[in-house]
């Protein structure tokens, strides 16, 4: 049985690391609040960039098989797999999550004799990763400060390479923030394009509209930009999702130390009543013998 000092030392390192936690959990809190701002703000310029290329590609002439960033390459052999994670843990399955439904998908790919390479941006992805896939991985980065200049960076050297032939898709991972308690991984195809569901090219351009230049030039220039905007979208998202999964993590620790605090402290009373009734015993045992 542990002796009274180790009980309370016990309970003063499980107090201290309650007070850590409790602590992460108010600046993870103070965190989410401006992720959610940014996130939401940036939701409708992604979504309403997704809707213009949705209105061009389908206001497109018949025959016209347009740039190659929105009709691909006609294959579909080589994937390129764009991964988003953190760049800190403690934040419960949050990267966890994302990573096994990476490795899902890949096992997937491969069981059709598809090749798979990936580009990671968060530490978390690169730690979790490397060590099965070291040799597909061609590209890491750090989120930082969640700065668009790291997605453009990122879509700059994806459009590179796919201009070079190196890929046929390219497909972006990410957790999608829900709410607080929910943060689902979720995956978006960006190259080629896919038109939002229930979008139908027959009538999309059945609105008077005409466009100046022609669709397949301002698709040229709108597409690359649109890559960088998503990944950037995915980056605000999972940083809203990170923070929301840290301040849900830390809660749970906070309350689970609570829990072992109150059991040591029960255990020490214990302790310390017996160890108060065995000396009882022996000076009232000394005092008979006398």
């Amino acid at each position: 049985m542990p002796s009274l000092k180790q009980y309370r030392d016990k309970i003063d390192s499980v107090k201290n690391t309650r007070k850590i936690t409790q602590a992460m959990k108010m600046v993870a809190a103070a965190k989410l609040r401006k992720a959610q701002e940014k996130a939401q703000i940036a939701q409708p310029y992604a979504a309403g960039m997704a809707s213009i290329l949705s209105r061009l590609a389908g206001s497109m002439p018949q025959g016209t098989q347009g740039p190659a960033l929105l009709t691909g390459t006609g294959k579909e052999q080589s994937h390129l797999f764009v991964i988003v994670s953190s760049d800190r843990g403690l934040c419960g399955g949050f990267n966890g999550n994302l990573v096994r439904y990476v490795r899902e998908q890949i096992s997937k790919l491969r069981k059709e004799n598809k090749t798979v390479k990936l580009a990671l941006i968060g530490r978390k992805a690169k730690e979790a990763l490397r060590r099965d896939y070291s040799d597909i991985i061609i590209d890491t980065k750090e989120v930082g400060d969640y700065e668009f200049s790291t997605a453009s960076d990122v879509s700059k050297n994806i459009i590179d390479q796919f201009n070079d032939g190196s890929y046929d898709v390219v497909t972006l991972f990410y957790n999608e923030f829900k709410s607080v308690l929910v943060q689902n991984p979720s995956m978006l195809q960006l190259i080629p394009f896919q038109l939002p569901h229930g979008n139908d090219n027959s009538d999309a351009g059945t609105g008077a509209v005409e466009f100046e230049p022609d669709e397949e030039t301002i698709l040229s220039d709108i597409l690359p930009r649109n890559l960088g905007i998503q990944i950037y979208g995915a980056m605000l998202d999972s940083n809203a999702g990170e923070q929301a999964a840290r301040m849900t993590a830390m809660d749970n620790a906070t309350r689970n130390a609570g829990d072992m605090i109150n059991k040591l402290s029960l255990s020490y009373n214990r302790a310390r009543q017996a160890h108060i009734t065995k000396e009882l015993i022996e000076i009232i045992s000394g005092a008979e013998a006398v």
